[in-house]
């Protein structure tokens, strides 16, 4: 699958998918139906493109000062933002919007590595005879 346009709609869908179980198990989310749902995965891959950056450089102290934890608290930001611009997609507050940003994000994260490419089976240092380094 080398089409970015599929990979672009296999991210949308596993995004999709994130974002139907953070309704199914977090009591604070939920959508109405599945143009709300559409429109939800839009605008959160739009601001994850667009937003998302400028925010991590506004706030990299704090992400490093937290080793990273601050990544989530943008994600549950931008969750949020999007609960209150999407009419009949609801996030009653920071803490469902936290769990919904955690569930996304591992959502995202086992499909990475189950569909990341495998690593070559022969060792790093078995060379060829005719190999040479150029100094």
């Amino acid at each position: 699958m080398n089409s970015p346009f599929l990979q672009l709609l296999l991210r949308w869908l596993v995004l999709a998918i994130g974002v139907m179980l953070s309704t199914k198990i977090i009591p604070g989310i939920s959508y109405d139906d599945g143009t709300t749902l559409l429109v939800v995965v839009l605008l959160l891959s739009f601001f994850n493109v667009i937003l998302k950056p400028l925010l991590v450089l506004f706030t990299l102290p704090f992400i490093v000062l937290t080793m990273g934890l601050g990544m989530i608290v943008i994600n549950a930001l931008l969750f949020m933002l999007v609960g209150r611009l999407v009419e009949g997609f609801a996030v009653s507050g920071f803490w469902a919007a936290m769990g919904g940003a955690l569930i996304v994000g591992v959502t995202n994260l086992v499909f990475t590595r189950l569909t990341a490419p495998r690593a070559a089976s022969r060792p790093a240092d078995r060379r060829k005879p005719d190999d040479v380094i150029d100094v």
